[in-house]
């Protein structure tokens, strides 16, 4: 009875069930957790974004695996979940933060610019004939020279944050941030934080190819991507570059990946 119960209340996502839950944001939330990992942290000298993005196939181009996204020059934006969902929330952004300086003439805050996106991911939530996304961002960036970091939930909820993580594993992970974090660690400091932590998933070990790393600097506030060169420099620097052997080990693992889900 509890099974039939339960599918009566979840085929529509505007009708709560009588415990007061939405079931579909729930299974919205899921989709997330079968994404692979991103992490954000927040340091004094700006916010560091730090993401999963191994792929399935070397057959398959790495340029396409978007992970990390530039939302405007003081945001940075990573995902985790249904990839066209983040697409269109990313799209979602930029739109907002370019209208905010053409309005305004100034950049957009990190907070305004994430309470409007959830706003936007809120409304799918009670609508009939919709579905929630199947995404969580973490938004990072820097307001009046002041690092902020941002995440939002399915359920159109937005939640600031010193370091977290988003994605498969995200427990564990979270788990080594909360016992790592130092407030006042610097730039370069947040980065050895999230390569480490992004590493506690992936056997203590990381291939350059199959990271994304981004800062956005609290004094100069640019966006910057960085390239797999200097990834692979700071692997190095942190030992935690993966054995050239383990590399077709890892392209078995990477195969069992689903190719609609980051």
């Amino acid at each position: 009875m509890q099974g039939q119960q339960q599918q009566a209340y979840d085929r529509g996502i505007t009708i709560f069930s009588p415990d007061g839950r939405l079931y579909q944001v729930e299974y919205a939330r899921e989709a997330v957790k079968r994404g692979t990992a991103s992490i954000g942290v927040r340091t004094a000298e700006g916010v560091v974004l730090a993401v999963d993005k191994r792929i399935r196939s070397p057959l398959m181009e790495r340029t396409s695996v978007e992970k990390i996204h530039k939302a405007d020059d003081h945001v940075g934006i990573a995902s985790a979940g249904h990839v066209a969902d983040a697409r269109k929330l990313i799209d979602f952004t930029r739109r907002d933060a370019q209208v905010n300086q053409l309005r305004y003439g100034e950049p957009i805050g990190i907070e305004t610019l994430t309470k409007h996106v959830t706003d936007h991911i809120q409304q799918y939530t009670q609508v009939g004939g919709a579905r929630p996304f199947g995404v969580a961002l973490i938004v990072g960036g820097v307001e009046d020279g002041e690092p902020r970091l941002y995440e939002t939930d399915p359920s159109g909820t937005p939640y600031e944050w010193k370091a977290l993580a988003v994605g498969a594993d995200r427990g564990e992970i979270q788990e080594y941030l909360e016992t790592n974090y130092d407030d006042d660690a610097d730039l370069e400091g947040g980065i050895e934080l999230a390569l480490s932590a992004l590493a506690t998933a992936n056997e203590g070990e990381l291939r350059p190819e199959g990271v994304g790393i981004a800062t956005v600097d609290a004094e100069s506030e640019q966006f910057v991507e960085l390239t797999d060169d200097e990834t692979e420099e700071y692997l190095a620097a942190y030992d935690l570059l993966a054995a050239e052997e383990d590399d077709d080990a890892g392209d078995a693992d990477d195969e069992a990946d689903d190719d609609s889900e980051e």
